[in-house]
């Protein structure tokens, strides 16, 4: 009889991905149909949630299916990252117009990605302070963690083969290949000076590849609404209610220190003069994706379409931005999350969690940390047991709120792609390179 109720799941949800099959088929348009799938997702997945259970053998065995879907357009997205990340930064040192400003933008990236974490942190710590969190009662939860000092931490970023990480086979496989793709584009920049006949050539190869890469980034966006449909009805389908309404404090505060540094990236784009409300509106659905997939690699291609196309961001400057921002100064995984953790135990330790030397010292860690860590796989947990080894704090907080990791890291993925599409834009404007008239139509351009 089980076997005849995940059929039938199946059959809804074949169902529901031919109905935005027609809106596609009606010009419905992208950002309308990615939140129908949201839509409809939250409401199948409770559904089958109520009727029957978590770990029920139909709610197993249903996921397994919808995975194809969800999973599977995960996967494909994943597929393209390592290709694209060496594309894009190597094809941003043969842009010609980039090449004048390479140290000023590379700066710029850089600084304002781990300018925003540092904040992020500050943020994530007066949170922490402000809800109270810095009573919690820890319970004997036991995390395995390797001594990961800082100084271990940065040699593991460079790349001794750069073939094994464009395989993503290290934590810090992302870093490594953005490391050893600027090498390309450095040496580029010689040959070109040397032998511009050469280095005409070559740029021109890596165009060629650069728009292949982009041409099918489109076509596996197109799946976006019918991944977006299978992946959150798994989430709504599988989530520990319970556990969420017993760390309800830590979840809501979490979310809470989340949205504020959403509010700070808008601050800062209307520092820079530019509508905070065109950038909600055309970011969505990129933000969108990246809050149901937890998944800041897999949504880099669209993190770097939406920039050129929507932003009017300069692609050697979006590719810059949307790779660096996978692995250097994600504001969510590496700022907000283990600043917070640090408040939480601090107590525990005997460490005063108002104190400044202490605030101050937690803040600079974060931001040095958020190196090559936060783009993975569980980045936000990497990230939090090495602020708190290294600060000599107690790790098994880790542990007790598993449980609850996935609600958490929704928010905490979309506000990593907000910061990495913030800094990209913001330093474009800074170096002149950025179409403000693009940015300015209220037209979102289709995946």
């Amino acid at each position: 009889m089980n076997t005849f109720y995940i059929i039938l799941n199946v059959a809804v949800l074949l169902l529901l991905m031919f109905g935005l099959y027609l809106l596609q088929k009606k010009n419905v348009s992208f950002s309308k149909r990615v939140f129908v799938g949201l839509g409809l997702g939250l409401i199948f997945g409770y559904i089958i949630h109520l009727i029957y259970g978590t770990d029920h053998e139909v709610t197993v065995g249903t996921i397994d299916w919808f995975s194809i879907v969800g999973s599977g357009y995960v996967k494909l997205l994943q597929m393209i990252v390592m290709p694209l990340v060496f594309i894009s930064i190597v094809g941003a040192f043969t842009k010609l117009k980039l090449t004048k400003n390479i140290g000023k933008i590379s700066f710029l990236v850089i600084g304002l990605l781990l300018g925003t974490t540092a904040i992020s942190a500050a943020i994530g710590i007066g949170t922490a302070l402000g809800f109270g969190l810095d009573g919690i009662e820890l319970q004997d939860r036991v995390v395995a963690v390797e001594n990961m000092t800082i100084p271990k931490q940065i040699l593991e970023l460079f790349p001794s083969n750069p073939f094994l990480d464009l395989t993503g086979a290290r934590a810090t496989s992302t870093i490594a290949v953005v490391i050893f793709a600027a090498f390309v584009g450095i040496a580029y920049l010689g040959v070109k000076r040397k032998d511009p006949e050469h280095a005409e050539f070559f740029s021109k190869i890596i165009d060629t590849l650069y728009a292949i890469t982009m041409r099918v980034v489109t076509l596996i966006l197109r799946l976006t609404p019918y991944g977006i449909l299978a992946i959150i009805t798994k989430v709504a389908a599988t989530s520990d209610y319970d556990a969420i309404v017993k760390l309800g404090k830590f979840v809501v505060a979490s979310y809470v220190a989340l949205i504020l540094v959403f509010i700070v990236h808008l601050l800062l784009l209307s520092f820079a003069k530019l509508s905070p409300l065109h950038y909600v509106k055309k970011g969505l659905p990129t933000l969108t994706f990246a809050f149901t997939s937890r998944t800041s690699a897999g949504t880099l291609p669209m993190t770097i379409k939406t920039q050129t196309k929507d932003f009017g961001v300069s692609e050697g400057i979006a590719n810059f931005a949307g790779s660096f921002g996978l692995s250097i100064g994600q504001n969510g995984c590496a700022g907000v999350y283990p600043a917070m953790l640090a408040v939480m135990v601090a107590p525990a330790a005997g460490v005063d969690p108002t104190s400044i030397s202490f605030i101050i010292s937690l803040i600079l860690i974060v931001a040095i940390s958020s190196f090559g860590v936060a783009g993975v796989g569980g980045g936000a947990t990497f990230a939090a047991l090495i602020v708190l080894s290294v600060m000599n704090l107690p790790i098994a907080i880790v542990g007790l709120l598993i449980s609850v990791e996935p609600l958490i890291d929704m928010g905490r993925t979309a506000l990593n792609v907000s910061g990495a599409m913030t800094s990209g834009i913001l330093t474009s404007k800074a170096t002149g390179e950025f179409e403000n008239e693009v940015y300015q139509q209220p037209n979102v351009v289709e995946a």
